[in-house]
């Protein structure tokens, strides 16, 4: 080659590295989100995945049925509206089935697939094909006050039953100082207040459908299940649980004004964490409770990054998934914020890490996880996947209604039987017209 031809070479090369640049730096993700504290956090981060990238990141921060509504409107509908959807173990298996998502099987070798949770990687994938990547895994446990425990003469044993939650929860309830024995989601929305009183009326024998697909809230299993409920929180919960979720019952418990709260794991770390927990001290951990029946009160779920079809930045929205859900990003963290705040339930290499195997939640979350088992959610047979949701396309719209007629039961609007039978009515009537019955 001449030395013109090499400097010809040299500067087309060099060409192509600044209009490669400038193309980085014209790219602009848009992702839909929700607003709890993981994805909050990860979100002052990005600058860094920013500045590595020239790839700039557009967030949609929604609360958590906002943010159902609007990407599932706008994946049905081909919006186009996000490059990056949040969402979680229902959707992704609908949604890879029907060819809505773009398959994860372009991440590489050093992301490593297989460090990925076993469960959490079969619940976010289709017929073997992962189309979701998880930024945390969760199930459900109890958080409670170990000074209020103590004070009223109690050990939480590790695996409670209802009834021992229930006499915890009256021995630390003091309404005259506003604390409450215990703090559970009462707010519509299946993935709200739905998924708790779910995975409890699995507990108690219940079911939502029987092997036919008909209807089951017309079975004395059912009625103790929501009887037990509505009392536990009449009796010991907070005035107005009726619109309270997971954002709601965080604040409380963080504020000191619940002696128990089962929910999510992933929010051990915020309760624990004395810069925004009055109460960080003085927390413990157990499983989700049971009725003696052979099944807990724990679900399984992952809030996880997938690409919708319809995007036209697939490669950088691919890029941003594997920087945000890698073993990097919770080095990332640890670093910045400790081993306790890392975002959890993803990677079995995490639980092999000493420095997280002493934070103080690490091992009952991991217990939690394992014992929940979507495919054999129930005490009696089922034909469904999913312990607090039921892994059919009409579900949501079905559950959102239902947990709207269970909230009326929890605001005093109407009785437990009462919306028993309305849930039966109109679960019966979207299953025969989808040609369920």
């Amino acid at each position: 080659m001449s030395r013109m031809t090499a400097l010809r070479a040299s500067g087309a090369l060099a060409l192509c590295l600044v209009a490669a640049a400038a193309t980085a730096q014209t790219t602009t993700l848009t992702i839909a989100t929700v607003n709890n504290g993981d994805m909050i956090r990860m979100q002052g981060y990005t600058s860094q995945f920013t500045e590595q990238t020239g790839i700039a990141i557009e967030w949609v921060t929604l609360e958590e049925n906002v943010l159902r509504q609007r990407v599932t409107t706008d994946i049905t509908t081909n919006g186009g509206q996000f490059d990056i959807m949040t969402i979680g173990m229902y959707e992704t298996p609908i949604w890879g089935a029907n060819g809505w998502l773009v398959p994860l099987d372009g991440l590489s070798e050093a992301y490593d697939v297989d460090d990925i949770l076993p469960a959490m990687r079969g619940g976010l994938s289709h017929e073997g094909t992962l189309y979701a990547a998880p930024f945390y895994g969760e199930s459900s446990m109890v958080m409670y006050r170990t000074d209020l425990m103590e004070a009223a003469g109690l050990e939480m044993p590790e695996a409670p039953t209802w009834d021992d939650i229930r006499a915890a929860a009256e021995a630390m309830t003091d309404r005259a100082n506003e604390v409450y024995g215990i703090c559970l989601r009462g707010k519509p929305g299946w993935g709200e207040g739905g998924a708790l009183i779910t995975a409890t009326a699995n507990s108690f024998g219940a079911r939502w459908f029987d092997e036919d697909w008909n209807a089951q809230f017309d079975t004395p299993e059912w009625e103790a299940a929501l009887t037990f409920y509505v009392d536990l929180m009449n009796n010991f919960g907070p005035p107005g649980y009726a619109t309270n979720g997971f954002n709601e019952n965080l604040s409380l418990f963080q504020q000191g004004r619940c002696g128990m709260w089962i929910d999510a794991t992933v929010a051990a770390s915020f309760v624990t964490n004395p810069n925004d927990s009055s109460v960080a001290d003085s927390v413990g951990f157990a499983l989700a409770p049971d009725n003696g029946l052979g099944r807990r009160s724990n679900w399984l779920w992952a809030w996880a990054l997938a690409i919708p079809a319809g995007t036209q930045q697939a490669d950088a929205a691919l890029q941003f998934i594997e920087w945000a859900t890698s073993r990097d990003y919770i080095a990332l963290v640890a670093e910045n914020e400790g081993w306790a705040n890392v975002p959890p339930g993803a990677r079995t290499s995490l639980y092999e890490t000493p420095d997280y195997q002493a934070v103080p939640f690490a091992d009952m979350t991991l217990r939690s996880i394992n014992a929940a088992d979507p495919t054999n959610p129930t005490v009696d047979p089922v034909p469904y996947v999913g312990i607090q949701f039921v892994a059919i396309p009409e579900f949501a719209g079905i559950a959102t209604e239902v947990s709207q007629e269970f909230a009326e039961v929890y605001a005093g609007q109407q009785t437990v039987q009462q919306a028993l039978a309305n849930a039966q009515a109109l679960t019966n009537d979207a299953m025969e017209a989808a040609g369920y019955r």
